[in-house]
């Protein structure tokens, strides 16, 4: 569960990096769809972590809905040159599998 907390962490340092780096590109029109879907990520992320180190009696559906927008999140972002956004989507799918591997 461990390793499941820490990349959720990791995951939402990641969007909240991206988040901030897409709103100060000049074209940041073209990055909505990955600017929204990082506020979702991290947000998620944060409630993850919460219902695991609490044992949360939802923690298995929280983990995989985490797991679908971690999904969300990275395919978005890995559609944009920027390196935020490359190692952004990195850190969701490393995410999405392990808190896939939660749900089970």
């Amino acid at each position: 569960m461990q390793q499941t907390i820490e990349a959720c962490i990791t995951c939402m340092e990641a969007c909240n990096h991206c988040f901030t780096k897409c709103l100060a590109e000049s074209a940041h029109h073209d990055l909505s769809g990955c600017i929204r879907l990082d506020r979702e990520c991290a947000d998620i992320c944060a409630l993850a972590v919460k219902a695991m180190q609490t044992d949360s009696p939802f923690m298995k559906e929280i983990c995989a809905l985490c797991a679908d927008i971690c999904e969300a999140c990275g395919t978005e972002c890995e559609k944009h040159d920027h390196d935020h956004c490359q190692a952004c989507a990195k850190s969701c799918f490393a995410c999405a599998e392990l808190c896939r591997n939660m749900a089970a």
